[in-house]
């Protein structure tokens, strides 16, 4: 039995330590363990699915789930007025997908192959797309730190402008992506997978899963600011390192998995896309929720956070630029997210 379903024995404990009002530290860590299988769950169901249906319905369905978890986690925290908690989780998300996931992958790929390759043009488009939600995302950031006449409604109105603009332009990559120049997305993987699970058992794994999520989430964004408080800890060292990390859990698994087997095309639409799709849905969808929700989130991040996005962009944009890698540039990206995550900690 795998790793992640064994993990599965902290659902029932979490569920029953969060009804006997259990210590707030022991039920984060219990939560936290309960939310790596359910969302790898999630994960698994979804690429079967996509495995079921091909092509470009598959690639939707990957493309709408592959951060359900993070979303989840996200609204939930909105709902409890944690706001910089979310914004902290949705920067440290882009920064630990492009640092430290994509660092490990191409670190231990690279022990495995002397040398790694991949698609210089696929990752040049993932680049220029990756560097637009970049500063799309940032603008109300730099907008927010000018010293001019405005504030208040101003950045909430220009955050959820921004984010309605960036949802028509992740409409529009998926239109590109799955539809008009899909070939460019297709990566060789020696052989076409067959689905091992049934439609109906795959959508009932993603329901059931989608579901209990949401409860143990509501428990694990319920200890947050206990658990802060305890240990001393910011909202912005946990949602940024710890919430990230466990958000986006399951595509951390599947990013490594495909740089052990040299697939590292599929690795970077792993680690890429999902940044890209935190920067162009995520981030947007949340703001726009929290305007119904009545605790108006918008996109000004904190000065740390803005620089820390914008060195991983553009380190990752430096690196992925020749079509090729090795371990020791996989160790230069960890390290630098072990830096940054350090400057986390202190930053009160």
């Amino acid at each position: 039995m795998r790793l992640m379903d064994l993990l599965l024995i902290f659902v029932p404990i979490t569920l029953v330590l969060n009804f006997v009002g259990a210590d707030s530290t022991v039920l984060f860590a219990s939560s936290l363990f309960a939310i790596l299988p359910l969302a790898a769950k999630m994960g698994e169901a979804t690429e079967e699915l996509a495995k079921i249906y091909g092509g470009q319905i598959g690639g939707l369905l990957n493309a709408t789930f592959g951060n359900a978890a993070e979303l989840i986690i996200a609204l939930l925290a909105i709902n409890r007025g944690l706001v910089d908690l979310v914004k902290a989780s949705l920067a440290g998300s882009i920064i630990g997908n492009l640092l430290f996931v994509f660092g490990l992958s191409i670190l231990l790929g690279g022990f495995r192959f002397k040398e790694q390759k991949f698609s210089a043009p696929l990752a040049g488009l993932n680049s220029t797309m990756l560097l637009i939600a970049f500063m799309s995302i940032m603008i109300p950031s730099l907008f927010h730190f000018v010293p001019l006449e405005h504030r208040g409604n101003d950045e909430v109105f220009l955050s959820t402008s921004v984010s309605v603009l960036l949802i028509v332009l992740y409409l529009l990559s998926m239109v590109f992506s799955l539809k008009t120049h899909n070939y460019l997305f297709r990566t060789k993987v020696g052989h076409e997978e067959k689905a091992k699970w049934s439609r109906n058992f795959a959508i009932g794994v993603l329901g059931v899963s989608t579901i209990v999520l949401a409860l143990i989430s509501e428990v694990f964004v319920g200890q947050i600011e206990h658990v802060a408080l305890s240990l001393g800890l910011t909202e912005l060292f946990i949602g940024a390192i710890v919430v990230a990390l466990i958000g986006n859990a399951a595509e951390h698994l599947a990013a490594v998995s495909f740089a052990l087997k040299n697939e590292l095309d599929l690795s970077i639409n792993v680690t890429v896309g999902s940044s890209l799709q935190i920067a162009m849905f995520v981030a947007p969808v949340a703001v726009i929720a929290s305007i119904f929700m009545g605790k108006t989130m918008d996109l000004v991040f904190t000065p740390f956070e803005v620089i820390a996005v914008f060195a991983s962009v553009l380190i990752v944009n430096e690196i992925s630029s020749d079509g090729r890698c090795n371990w020791f540039e996989g160790a230069q990206l960890v390290i630098m997210y072990l830096i940054i995550a350090v400057l986390f900690f202190f930053v009160r």
